[in-house]
């Protein structure tokens, strides 16, 4: 067994360091009570409030929002469904062409995901608005959602599906009442990403939003053009607490969920 030297820990803190202490510098000086975004004169909460009163930021981030949960509850059931199929589907024709397309937004430029949504919603004539922008973070996000629950469909064990089907279940009830709530976990966390993907993107939201819409990441781009502002630090210290939450929901879950199974599993093989 290795043992953890003064070089690792060295590496780990300043690693945490990096990542962390302009987080952390951010959320302090959002408590400034002085316009000056770098300049201490005291803790207030003014900006939350006045954050709060700013309708160009509140209509943003309720489209962000909408976006998110449209995106991410379309790619949850997309990206499951492909990742069931993919697991489970064996060889089929077009398997390998079909593989590719789920997973080709994982690699692929967001400038070039962007544009080519772009082109193709001026090819069709769709306007730019909402819609658009949750048809785009639909097909990048889809691609996670399906990667994370096909490594829980890779280990899932079958003979309980097929104890299932010998139970006289058909095989949409084995997959409702068996397999989708073991691999819960991972849809709940599939989802999570694909929402935190979606409240975090710029780049494509910039080339395929309208006018009528403007999400929160590009409200804050054209905002800090500026300069910094204040509000933008507390806008942003909410949105680290909001991530923070749903992380740690989802750990949590997940957690609960894998000890529950284990439990059952455990009783199993007792009776």
């Amino acid at each position: 067994m290795r043992r953890f030297t003064w070089f690792n820990a060295t590496s780990l803190t300043l690693g945490f360091a990096f990542l962390y202490i302009p987080m952390l510098i951010l959320i302090i000086f959002s408590f400034n009570a002085s316009k000056l975004v770098m300049v201490w004169a005291g803790f207030s909460t003014r900006w939350y409030g006045e954050l709060l009163q700013n309708e160009a930021f509140l209509n943003a981030a309720w489209v962000t929002l909408k976006v998110a949960v449209a995106s991410s509850t379309i790619a949850t059931v997309l990206g499951t469904m492909a990742a069931y199929v993919l697991i489970r589907g064996g060889r089929f024709w077009g398997r390998t062409l079909f593989s590719g397309m789920i997973y080709a937004p994982l690699v692929m430029p967001e400038v070039i995901t962007g544009l080519s949504l772009l082109l193709l919603f001026i090819g069709i004539g769709l306007d730019r608005g909402v819609l658009t922008i949750v048809l785009a973070h639909t097909t990048f996000s889809m691609c996670f959602v399906s990667v994370v629950v096909s490594s829980r469909l890779v280990s899932f064990d079958r003979s309980l599906e097929e104890a299932a089907l010998d139970l006289g279940s058909t095989p949409f009830e084995a997959f409702r009442l068996v397999t989708l709530p073991i691999i819960a976990p991972a849809v709940i966390s599939g989802w999570l990403l694909a929402f935190t993907l979606s409240l975090d993107d710029l780049v494509i939201a910039s080339f395929t939003s309208g006018p009528s819409a403007t999400t929160l990441p590009i409200k804050i781009f054209s905002s800090i053009r500026l300069g910094v502002s204040p509000e933008i630090n507390a806008l942003s210290t909410i949105l680290i607490l909001i991530v923070t939450i749903g992380v740690l929901t989802a750990s949590l879950v997940s957690k609960r969920s894998s000890l529950k199974m284990q439990a059952d599993e455990r009783a199993a093989v007792r009776n």
